[in-house]
């Protein structure tokens, strides 16, 4: 017959050791999504090339105010979209944080979102690959901008499409500009 202090001293061992599982995964779990979300680091804006100094610049209280489309839909209009940005910021090599607030994919708020971005010449790409964002799924997305235009391709699981608009100043007309009249 087992020994009731015997027992007692194995179930606490047990237990203390299912605990320290718990918080290292915990701890592992919020060091991953810190670093993911790249919160507190923040790259000196002293270290950022001219390039990329104007684009944080540039979607600095910006909007992005366009359409998208829907592969197998290209029949029916394209839908209206839009993000509004309060910054943008570079936390690691390839990886920078849009601050925005969107209603889309189930977020109907301000959300911070790590993307991984390349740059061709003075052209910034967001490049990514399934790329799992917390809260809102895994994408596949190139997403140019130029000017104060943007364009690219998305994917979302099995469905994905097309994304276009302009890059406008929070505040500004979101009317589209007026075209010159034909002869």
């Amino acid at each position: 017959m087992d020994n009731p202090r015997r027992s007692h001293g194995r179930f606490a061992r047990i237990a203390i050791g299912v605990l320290l599982v718990v918080v290292a995964g915990t701890l592992f779990g919020a060091g991953w999504l810190t670093g993911r979300l790249g919160i507190g680091s923040v790259k000196d804006p002293s270290s950022l090339t001219a390039a990329e100094r104007d684009f944080a610049e540039r979607m600095r209280n910006a909007s992005l105010v366009g359409s998208f489309t829907v592969d197998g839909r290209e029949s029916r209009t394209p839908r209206s979209d839009r993000y509004d940005i309060t910054s943008v910021e570079k936390v690691g090599d390839d990886l920078w944080r849009f601050n925005a607030s969107m209603q889309c994919c189930g977020v109907n708020g301000s959300i911070p979102v790590v993307v991984p971005m390349r740059w061709s010449g003075d052209t910034p790409m967001i490049a990514m690959t399934e790329t799992s964002l917390p809260g809102l799924g895994t994408f596949t997305v190139r997403l140019f901008f130029y000017g104060d235009r943007y364009s690219g391709t998305w994917q979302h699981g099995k469905v994905g499409g097309q994304m276009f608009g302009r890059i406008e100043k929070q505040g500004a007309s979101s009317a589209p500009p007026d075209r010159p009249k034909e002869d």
